[in-house]
């Protein structure tokens, strides 16, 4: 089936977009692309955890409906890039994310790990960042500088890694985005700046965030290359990640040696990159918000028509490299995973003693006769006193 054919199908909200793609919206390689080198079980890997990202937000969502975990923001849909651009890092290089990019957590093995958070145990946010992912972040691009004074610190120390820093298109009116880019421009760190450009902040459209043409474009006032990929094209993200990892990371192969380690120039700083990951996000901001106040659903549709997870799986198909029954078993693993790891969740059980830990440096006597009226009212009553009854 030739590109035309496969895109005749469906009506591409990207058609006219200047962004970088591998596969079309029916999964067909483009002509004018080339598929990143990668063998096929690392290929069926990423699509499997994006399948595993899928059924978790599903699950994630029901959860929070039935009142087991808190507000949860949803990813349906933003899967490619999350995991695309988590298969181009090594696992040392550390990921600082905002609130929406679970798939990195599921590439790294962290599912069950980090569900805790969601139910309200900063024991989610501890346990991922042992898997060089920092606490995720709610309050809007804060963590943008935080991501490049690692990044700093990592190249002030030679050491050989990368930080990835995912953000959504509202951070960029934030001034931590300004103070975070023009730093790392100055100071050459190595950091790959990941925008997902959703369309919509919330409830503001992209139109009524930035007078600029593309957020990409923002880079150039930085000094650091800026470009826009399909972020619902796995493929795509990957190989965009793959170039700006290269560029950020402070090896001899940078050099011109060939990976020899014998240099034939003067090393070369480490660079960022921006890359804006056009995308769009199926469901709602969070479990709190209502899209239909402020989206049209035709639009949610045309979207919907490049979902990612489809296109992989037809491309995987196209190219013989999974059949029915694989993908039928892609699916149940993903069931298990994801069941598994609630499971884990929820037998979680907070120590009451530390909701006071880390509020003062120095516990006031207020505070503390409250913490020891606590604990002792535990003490007489039984624990199973103070659980609210399901």
């Amino acid at each position: 089936m030739s590109e035309d054919e496969g895109s005749a199908a469906i009506t591409d909200p990207l058609t006219d977009a200047d962004v970088r793609r591998v596969l079309g919206p029916n999964g067909e390689i483009r002509a004018d692309a080339t598929v990143p080198d990668l063998d096929d079980e690392t290929l069926v890997g990423i699509y499997r955890d994006m399948v595993i990202t899928r059924r978790f937000d599903e699950r994630a969502v029901s959860l929070q409906r039935q009142g087991r975990i808190g507000t949860y923001a949803p990813c349906a849909g933003q899967e490619g890039s999350a995991v695309g651009t988590t298969y181009a890092l090594a696992d040392r290089d550390l990921i600082s994310y905002q609130y929406r990019e679970h798939g990195a957590v599921v590439v790294r093995d962290l599912l069950a790990e980090y569900l805790p958070y969601w139910m309200g145990h900063e024991a989610g946010t501890e346990a991922i960042a042992d898997g060089n992912i920092f606490p995720l972040n709610i309050g809007i691009a804060a963590h943008l500088p935080h991501a490049v004074g690692a990044a700093w610190a990592f190249d002030y120390r030679d050491e050989d890694r990368v930080v990835a820093c995912h953000f959504g298109d509202g951070a960029t009116s934030e001034g931590d985005f300004h103070e975070a880019l023009n730093f790392a421009g100055v100071f050459d760190t190595p950091v790959v700046f990941c925008c997902h450009n959703n369309g919509w902040a919330i409830s503001i459209p992209e139109s009524r965030q930035t007078a600029s043409e593309t957020f990409a474009g923002k880079a150039t006032a930085y000094g650091f290359e800026g470009i826009r990929v399909d972020g619902m094209d796995p493929l795509a993200s990957y190989a965009a990640m793959t170039e700006a990892v290269e560029r950020a990371r402070k090896t001899s192969e940078r050099s011109g040696d060939g990976g020899t380690g014998e240099a034939d120039g003067p090393d070369e700083p480490p660079r960022p990159t921006l890359i804006e990951f056009v995308e769009y996000r199926f469901g709602a901001h969070t479990t709190a918000d209502d899209p239909t106040a402020y989206r049209d659903a035709d639009e949610v549709e045309r979207w919907r028509a490049i979902d990612p997870i489809d296109r992989m799986e037809a491309f995987l198909r196209r190219t013989g490299r999974i059949d029915d029954g694989e993908i039928e078993a892609i699916r149940e693993t993903a069931d298990d995973i994801v069941a598994d790891a609630i499971d884990a969740a929820e037998d979680v059980r907070a120590d009451p003693a530390t909701l006071f830990d880390h509020a003062y440096e120095d516990l006031p006597p207020e505070l503390r006769r409250q913490r020891d009226d606590l604990l002792a009212a535990i003490d007489e009553h039984g624990h199973e006193a103070f659980l609210r009854e399901e």
